[in-house]
């Protein structure tokens, strides 16, 4: 398999032309296991660490090479090859780290297009898909939402259009990667050379579909509760999975919550419909809740707008400012952490004595 059917681009290879020129090898990331990772290379995969200066920058940034990620990788033997440098993201599918810090969790890196793949048996939600929606455009990847387990929905044409109603300008299909119906219609996102990144909750059946594109059982697969649609991790790590045809699937375990860290911009693109009427709001600073002349509340009123809609657009905004806060706070306290260490090292220089003097 080449570079080019992995992903390379002339981008990355403008911005890895300093480190070829040094003797360096392009590697993508393929899978991270703690603090080892596996990298293909156009050659095959190979294991490789960080070296020392990238594991300490990474760290204190919280930086850390993710699944998806180019790395500059210094050439060695399978069981020593190391990392030397990340090249810079084309997007990322991110979120906010499960538990109490603000901190940002790289879901994948470097993906053209992201497959929201939602189980027609319980696990539909709009407004969870209006989460991954706005996680992907804030990615810079193309959406598609893809719903499974056709097989069992009672009515599923109704629920494209549902979808289809919360996801403008992406393209909603319904298939069933159990039965292997539907499957063709992936085809026009799937070309060599194209990462695919499949996020979805437990249980949504993204293991089923890997393994129906792949035309092989290699991904384990596990059932789901009856009560409530939902399903084990059994993709317990991301991992880049090629795929026959040429494209890459990037498959991630499932998600019981996304919190995404996104911005103005990628929320206006799953809210298109409040955007719009924002626009013929009375005041510029209008936060649609009980301010005269509201052109969304309006709408609400006249029956022209969901109220599911307006209630999910200010929980995620809400979401939002909180997350900048939180996260602006916890660079500042970084930075005052840092200049205190700078600080207290210079205390005991050996010229210290001198300067004070």
């Amino acid at each position: 398999m080449t570079l080019e059917h992995l992903g390379w681009n002339a981008r990355f290879e403008s911005l890895f032309l300093p480190h070829r020129e040094a003797g360096r090898v392009p590697a993508r990331v393929s899978r991270e296991d703690r603090d080892r990772y596996e990298v293909l290379d156009g050659s095959g995969a190979r294991s490789a660490g960080l070296a020392g200066r990238l594991r300490h920058e990474a760290q204190r940034r919280a930086e850390l090479p993710a699944v998806g990620d180019w790395v500059v990788l210094r050439p060695g033997a399978a069981s020593s090859a190391v990392i030397e440098a990340v090249l810079p993201r084309a997007g990322a599918f991110t979120r906010k780290r499960a538990g109490e810090a603000a901190d940002e969790q790289v879901v994948a890196a470097n993906v053209d297009v992201v497959f929201l793949v939602a189980g027609l048996d319980g696990d539909f939600n709009l407004r969870r898909l209006e989460r991954y929606l706005a996680a992907a455009w804030e990615a810079g990847a193309e959406p598609v939402v893809v719903l499974n387990k056709a097989d069992v929905a009672e009515d599923p044409a109704a629920a494209v259009a549902e979808a289809a109603a919360v996801a403008p300008g992406a393209a909603v299909l319904a298939i069933s990667a159990l039965a292997r119906e539907g499957l063709d219609a992936l085809a026009p996102w799937l070309p060599p050379g194209r990462t695919v990144a499949l996020v979805g909750s437990s249980g949504a059946g993204k293991s089923t579909l890997v393994n129906a594109l792949l035309g092989e059982e290699r991904q384990a697969t596990g059932a789901v509760r009856e009560d409530d649609s939902r399903g084990r991790h059994t993709t317990s790590n991301r991992q880049l999975v090629p795929l026959p045809a040429g494209a890459i699937l990037l498959d991630t375990p499932g998600m019981r919550e996304l919190l995404p860290w996104a911005g103005d911009e990628a929320v206006d693109e799953v809210f298109p419909d409040v955007a719009a009427l924002a626009e013929r709001c009375r005041f510029r600073d209008c936060r649609h809740e009980s301010e005269p002349g509201c052109a969304v509340l309006a709408a609400v009123d006249d029956g022209t707008l969901d109220p599911g809609r307006i209630e999910s657009w200010r929980k995620l905004q809400r979401e939002q400012r909180w997350l900048a806060a939180r996260s602006d706070a916890r660079l500042r306290a970084a930075e005052e952490a840092k200049w205190k260490a700078i600080t207290r090292s210079m205390r005991f220089h050996p010229k210290a004595d001198r300067w004070r003097q």
